[in-house]
């Protein structure tokens, strides 16, 4: 199992522990906000029958236990009215912000007055809930009781989400975080790699340019200085291409057309002989800012790959597209094709199907077309069997 796999595996664990936690904070808020419910219900039924209590006291009965219960409520707005939908009175209902209530506090404004108008609204929104009212009977007269939650209950309602987002937020800013750290972090290591590399060849590269020059003072070695020399040739746009990478691209002007026609034609040479290529390109020059020197090596790679998914014999298509301010390229082998959750991981370093390469290849043509070109590559499509398609976008020369 490749490191790619584990991090997929690790991300559903995470995201099915993360749906646990969602949805066991909703279930235990759920359950409490039930129970909170429950308990303002019977409140209200204790205030409905101190009420009735207090109406029902003759002479000089005890008053006392019946308004300490009235007097208690001092959260959950209740609202009585009669069989004639009169309102005759009202507990607990502001009709104020929470700036008005604090200038309220220092003294800035008055209390507002509640309006028949606002309690009338606050009514019709309490039956449009549906929350039963509770019916009590004053010496034969039928009155109702209509409430609605208190403040704290209509927050907790809310609980759930403010939590979840929260943590959604801090998840997200941790995320953020982590991946700019790795990705500076790759950064770092692709750059160093490469210029290492660019060293470690420059060291035989300088070793045979002097042992060309002392060949040429011989006899009958011109066959064997002419291979060197392109050997030499190879070695330095090796270099060339290493050492660009970690620092920044000088890009120039560049016939597309003619660039990959002339890539593809050398590559066709050193392909086997059972691997066909064909070009389908517009008849005309398209102008792109490019680095020749880069871009023929992501060419180079999607070439290589595309043969050793064909293992050595199929047909290679590629495909010149002119848009108004882009340049499309579609290459495009009859292969054994991309695992369809794959797609996005090829890219990535380490990532390989072969049993030997460190899996760079694609990696470093993402990077090349993707942050020295501002243009696109992925995979447009891919069938088992049947064959995989690599699209490239760039943006046209302005």
């Amino acid at each position: 199992m490749d490191i790619y796999s584990k991090q997929k595996i690790w991300k559903l664990a995470l995201i099915s522990f993360a749906i646990i936690i969602a949805f066991s904070s909703l279930f235990i808020t759920n359950n409490l906000v039930k129970e909170l419910k429950s308990e303002e219900r019977e409140k209200i039924e204790l205030w409905a029958d101190a009420t009735k209590h207090l109406v029902s006291i003759t002479g000089e009965g005890d008053y006392s236990l019946a308004i300490k219960v009235i007097s208690e409520n001092k959260n959950i707005p209740v609202i009585l009215v009669d069989d004639c939908d009169t309102i005759l009175e009202n507990r607990n209902f502001i009709n104020y912000s929470k700036l008005d209530s604090f200038l309220i506090s220092v003294g800035m404004i008055k209390e507002k007055k509640i309006t028949n108008s606002y309690l009338r609204k606050e009514l019709k929104l309490i039956k449009e809930k549906g929350d039963s009212p509770i019916k009590i009977n004053i010496l034969g007269d039928i009155q109702w009781i209509y409430y609605k939650d208190s403040a704290l209950l209509s927050r907790l309602r809310y609980y759930p989400i403010y939590q979840l987002s929260f943590i959604g937020v801090f998840m997200f800013i941790a995320y953020f975080t982590f991946s700019a750290s790795r990705k500076s972090e790759q950064n770092q290591v692709w750059a160093g790699m490469a210029k290492e590399t660019a060293h470690q060849i420059a060291t035989p590269l300088s070793s045979l340019i002097a042992w060309i020059e002392l060949l040429k003072q011989k006899e009958d070695v011109s066959n064997i200085v002419s291979e060197m020399r392109n050997d030499i040739n190879r070695l330095e746009t090796i270099t060339d291409r290493f050492s660009k990478i970690g620092s920044k691209a000088e890009l120039k002007s560049e016939n597309i057309v003619k660039l990959v026609t002339k890539s593809i034609k050398y590559l066709k040479a050193r392909m086997p002989v059972n691997i066909a290529f064909s070009i389908n390109s517009p008849d005309k020059e398209i102008l792109v800012p490019i680095s020749k020197i880069l871009f023929e090596w992501v060419i180079e790679n999607l070439v290589k790959n595309a043969v050793d998914s064909m293992k050595g014999k199929g047909k290679i298509d590629i495909q010149i597209n002119e848009q108004l301010e882009k340049v499309i390229i579609n290459i495009t082998d009859n292969g054994s094709g991309i695992d369809r959750g794959m797609t996005q991981s090829i890219f990535k370093p380490g990532f390989t199907s072969k049993k030997r390469g460190w899996g760079l290849g694609l990696s470093l043509s993402k990077r090349i077309v993707e942050e020295y070109h501002k243009g696109r590559i992925f995979v447009m499509q891919s069938v088992k069997n049947i064959g995989t398609t690599f699209t490239i976008e760039l943006p046209k020369d302005k």
